[in-house]
C-alpha cells in the first residue's frame, strides 16, 4: 500500500479495478480547506489517461509489473510466438495484445513481455534496432541542402523516413519508441 502523499512519477497502483501508472502528480495546499494530491494516471492496459484527485492520507495498493526477457520466434496468422530463453517455455500472444510494438522487431530478437498477475498487457521492443532498407527511391545530387527526407521500407515491412543519401541495402539504426531514423549502422 502506498499513500497519496508518497506518490512519485512512474509508480504503478491499482485503483478502481485497473492498473495505472502515475505520469504527473502535484501536492496542492489551498488557502482554505484540506490539502490534496492532483494526479494524471495512465491505464497501462488500455493506454488511456485520466485525472484524479486524492486526499494525502488515501492509500492504494501498489501494482507489481513483471517484465520478462523473451525471444520473439515467429508469427503465424494472428498469433505471435515468444520463448523464455532460460526455461524454453513458449507463449503465444494475439495481435490485439501485441499492437504495433513488433513493427521494428525481426525474428529471434529479444523483447520484454510486461504482465500483471499473469495477464500480458504489452510487449516492449528493444530501444534501438539495426535494420536493412529493402525499398527506397534514389536520392538526387544537390537535394541534400534542405535536410529533406524520403520514405524507406525496412526488412520488417515498416516505413521509416530517412535522409536522401540513404540507399537500398544500407543498414540503419532506428529508435523504436518514435520510429525515427538515427544513423547509418
Amino acid at each position: 500500500m502506498i499513500s497519496a502523499g508518497d506518490f512519485r512519477n512512474g509508480v504503478t497502483i491499482e485503483y478502481d479495478n485497473n492498473v495505472y501508472q502515475i505520469i504527473e502528480f502535484q501536492h496542492v495546499k489551498p488557502g482554505k480547506g484540506a490539502a490534496f494530491v492532483r494526479t494524471k494516471l495512465k491505464n497501462i492496459k488500455s493506454g488511456g489517461v485520466v485525472e484524479k484527485t486524492f486526499r494525502p492520507t488515501e492509500k492504494c495498493p501498489t501494482a507489481h509489473i513483471d517484465r520478462a526477457d523473451m525471444q520473439y520466434l515467429y508469427s503465424d496468422g494472428d498469433l505471435f510466438h515468444f520463448m523464455d530463453v532460460n526455461t524454453y517455455d513458449q507463449v503465444a500472444l494475439s495481435a490485439d495484445q501485441i499492437g504495433d510494438s513488433l513493427k521494428f522487431v525481426k525474428e529471434n530478437e529479444m523483447v520484454k513481455i510486461c504482465s500483471h498477475k499473469g495477464e500480458v498487457f504489452s510487449v516492449e521492443p528493444p530501444l534501438f534496432v539495426e535494420l536493412e532498407i529493402t525499398e527506397t527511391e534514389p536520392g538526387f545530387k544537390g537535394d541534400t541542402a534542405t535536410g529533406a527526407t524520403k520514405p524507406a521500407v525496412v526488412e520488417t515491412g515498416a516505413t521509416v523516413y530517412v535522409p536522401l543519401f540513404v540507399d537500398r541495402g544500407d543498414r540503419i539504426k532506428i529508435d523504436t519508441r518514435t520510429g525515427e531514423y538515427l544513423s547509418r549502422a
